[in-house]
């Protein structure tokens, strides 16, 4: 039986608000409900956290919004295990997949125990600029080095556990979780993997060289990525979220993180069905 949650919302969404204050009517007075302190202070409710303590002492997260709000939430969980239930206020939603219709019949059965969860892995990402840390963080779905709007190409030279891979020439290099291969990699052209995965993908964006495709590595191995190309504008970017800016030999190491999510799963959505339904599959 659970007795403390913590609830998000999406800054400035008023259907998220309206839901939050839903929950803290039904069980403000039987259990701990607090609110992410910009959703707190805008209702005047005085249970509130900062959002980096989320899940200090909670037993269920709550996420009430869309996919961006869900993983600046995951980075924050730093391995305590905490299941975050995602409910879907609009978007696409591949992992906030709770509709907000399903959200009043399930939560009960949620704070009782009855639930299961979807693991999913996270990767550490780390920048060395002349072999010497200046930046690292753990994220749910991908780094992406990408080049300034109006820069030329640039040249990544990738290394896997110090053997080289290749000298990618192009917009910038994607890499990602199993659970970031339905966001920017898809997009880019890679594949789909089961969030289930422990897997890196590596995808190049709008690659020189055609023949350069998308390349799944195992969950062991790391990844290092030498921004070859100087005088360029190039950004290191973290979940779609934080932004890095790089400079000329910097080193981007990604590896698989001992960290990992538990996202609580729809009882009605399995994760076949959320990949029909959101990218149209079978429809004419």
């Amino acid at each position: 039986m659970m007795h403390r949650i913590n609830i998000v919302c999406k800054r400035k969404k008023e259907q998220a608000i309206a839901c939050a204050q839903d929950i803290i009517s039904e069980y403000g007075a039987s259990m701990h409900v607090a609110l992410d302190e910009d959703s707190a202070r805008q209702i005047g409710y005085e249970k509130a956290f900062e959002l980096e303590h989320a899940a200090d002492e909670a037993d269920l997260i709550v996420v009430l919004g869309g996919d961006g709000t869900l993983l600046s939430v995951a980075r924050q969980i730093r391995g305590k295990d905490v299941p975050i239930l995602g409910v879907n206020l609009g978007g696409l939603g591949f992992l906030t997949e709770i509709s907000l219709e399903e959200l009043p019949g399930m939560l009960p059965r949620v704070i009782k125990g009855d639930y299961l969860t979807s693991i999913r892995s996270m990767l550490d990402v780390e920048v060395r600029r002349d072999g010497e840390h200046v930046f690292s963080l753990s994220l749910l779905n991908d780094a992406v080095i990408t080049k300034d709007t109006l820069a030329r190409i640039i040249d990544i030279e990738t290394y896997v556990d110090e053997e080289y891979l290749t000298t990618f020439r192009g917009d910038g290099l994607i890499m990602s979780t199993p659970t970031g291969s339905t966001g920017y990699c898809l997009a880019a052209g890679g594949p789909i993997l089961h969030p289930s995965l422990g897997h890196i993908v590596i995808t190049p964006i709008c690659p020189h060289t055609l023949t350069n495709r998308p390349i799944i590595l195992p969950s062991e191995v790391s990844v290092r990525a030498r921004l070859k190309s100087p005088d360029e504008k190039v950004i290191l970017t973290l979940d779609g979220q934080i932004g890095f800016p790089l400079e000329h030999l910097d080193e981007v190491w990604v590896r698989r993180s001992s960290l990992t999510v538990s996202l609580v799963r729809s009882e009605t959505n399995g994760y076949f069905q959320v990949l029909r339904n959101k990218l149209k599959w079978g429809e004419r």
